[in-house]
This record gives structure tokens, sequence and C-alpha cells, in this order.
């Protein structure tokens, strides 16, 4: 009995060998479909549009934008994580995602190891601003400014746990400085408070703030990316004052997990393709982003150090959403 048990499970084995690359040659074999899990018209809805366009030509089959909002992404990627692993059903993923893995006090899934990465599409980032009557000119001088001043500093923010707030945590954290978290509901009500000092910083988002600082309105102090912007060299970063800060936005695809490895290759060659071609990167340049181009081994491995680095400043900040 346990012979012929060994011998059905090595035969379907062998089976699951030879099908896995027959299919991943077929696919895709009906339209593919995109999770975005944030509301249509977002820069993140914009990307994957882009990409989709792109995606549209280089498989030979459609590749439709699903928008499932909710739960700062999470209903959009447990969509994806249940369904089948055929390539058929991928999630446009950023920042939110792995924040959400410690914000969510209960979450149905795992992210990290319920899905497959891809590949790497863009990032972006933010731009540290504040109205022009806060008495300070750069990155230092805000922070001398806040510590001489505890408590009465006030961040504004897109929300609890988006990028844009977490970023601010970030620089909380790092700098020991004490500022009262206010939360918007998105970026629109929260730029007429600062620009008239109601509230006093926002690390937003940089395509929502550059032209206001380049018309006077607001004082930029600084880039939350590692290095200095392409198309704000004269900009510095906040990490030329604080090292080691980085708070890039960035957008990448995942699959469900389980995905062979021959539709995963297929996907991350078509993408890094797009990224490569000069008129979809100059798209995504036109729109602030700069093309990230990877292998599924390197993103993977950026998820799950975005997922622990989110961790500790979720933590350190203390939010958690039910």
């Amino acid at each position: 009995m346990l012979k012929a048990f060994r011998a059905v499970a090595a035969f379907a084995g062998a089976v699951a060998v030879f099908i896995a690359p027959a299919a991943a040659a077929d696919y895709p074999t009906r339209p593919v479909t995109l999770v975005v899990g944030l509301a249509a018209g977002g820069s993140t809805d914009g990307a994957a549009r882009m990409l989709a366009e792109w995606l549209s030509r280089g498989l030979g089959q459609r590749v439709v934008v699903d928008n499932r909002p909710g739960m700062g992404g999470n209903l959009g990627a447990q969509s994806v994580l249940k369904a089948p692993p055929d390539g058929h059903t991928l999630l446009f993923m950023g920042p939110n995602n792995a924040i959400a893995t410690s914000l969510y006090k209960r979450l149905p899934f795992d992210f990290v190891r319920g899905t497959e990465a891809v590949g790497g599409v863009i990032r972006l980032t933010n731009l540290m601003v504040v109205p022009p009557s806060l008495p300070v000119k750069t990155v230092q001088e805000f922070i001398d400014y806040a510590k001489k001043n505890p408590g009465k500093l006030s961040m504004a923010s897109t929300g609890v746990g988006t990028s844009v707030h977490l970023s601010g945590e970030l620089f909380k954290a790092m700098t020991k400085t004490d500022l009262v978290h206010v939360p918007y509901r998105g970026s629109a009500p929260a730029y007429p408070d600062l620009l008239t000092g109601k509230v006093h910083v926002l690390f937003g988002n940089l395509t929502g703030s550059i032209e206001l600082v380049q018309a006077g309105q607001l004082r930029g102090l600084g880039v939350t990316s590692a290095t200095r912007w392409e198309s704000l060299p004269d900009m510095p970063t906040i990490a030329e004052t604080v090292p080691g800060y980085e708070a890039d936005v960035w957008y990448g695809v995942v699959a469900p997990k389980g995905t062979p490895p021959e539709i995963v290759a297929r996907l991350n060659k078509a993408i890094n393709s797009g990224l490569a071609d000069p008129e979809l990167r100059a798209r995504f340049v036109r729109d602030g982003g700069v093309p990230m181009p990877m292998t599924p081994a390197e993103f993977g491995k950026m998820i799950a150090d975005e997922t622990e680095k989110w961790r500790k400043v979720v933590e350190f900040a203390g939010v958690k959403v039910e």
C-alpha cells in the first residue's frame, strides 16, 4: 500500500513538473487583472495604469486595472492572495502594504509569506515642507526649533499609517523631536492649513508640493530619499542632516504564493523591458518617478526589509488600527 502511495505521489510530482513549464509557455491565456488597493485617480492608480498599458502589449493579452480600495489597501491585497496562483491576478503594491503588516492588529493573511515578488516598478520621494511663516530654512534649523518648542509644532499627514504619516514618524524617532500628529483625509484638506500656518510641517508627496514650493507659498527643507532627487538637484536630502534617514515611496508587482517561477520570470522580463522603454520611462519620470527595475529576488528582499523597517516605526509611534 505504501509503495503504491509513493508511486502515485512520484507520478503526480512528475506531472506537476511537466505541466508548469507548459502552462508558463502558454501564459497568459486570458486577460490579466492588476489589482490596485487604492482608489482610482491617485498617483498609485496612475502608475499602475501606465504599466498595465505596456504589459498589455508585451504579454499579448489585455491587462485590466481593478481598483479595490479599503483598509489601507488590505482588501485588494487579500483578494490577490486568495486568487489562483496562475499569473492572471496580480497586485500593484506600495509601501502601504509593507506598513499594513504591523499597523493592523488582525490581518487575515501574511503578506510577505503569501506573495511571490515579481519586480519593482518605480520609486518616488516625499518632500519635507513648512510654511514660510515658520522661522526655519534648513532641516537642522527645524530640528533645533522643534527641540526648543517641544509639543508646540504640529505635523500634518494624509491619514494614519500612510507613507506621508510614517515619513514624519521616522523623522521624529531619528531626531528625538516632539511633533503633534494631525491626520487629514488626503492631501487636499491638509495644504490650506499648512499654507496658513495652522500646521507646521508635512512630509508630502513631491508631485503635490513642488509647485507650491516653486511659487514661494511653501518652503522645501529636504527630500526623503537617500540621495538628491534628479529633478531637484539643489534640494538637500534629510539624510544630509539626519544620517540614515530614508522614506521613499515605491511601487512594484507581486503575485499569489505558488505562482510558477516561469510565469514570474516572464512577468519580470515584461516589466523590466517597459522600464527600459524610452517612452514609458519618460512618462514615469514626468510624473516624478524613477524607474526601479529589479529581479524577483531583489524585490522580495526589498519588501521584507521595508516591512521590518516600518514595523519599528509603527511601534515607536504607537499606532494601531483595529
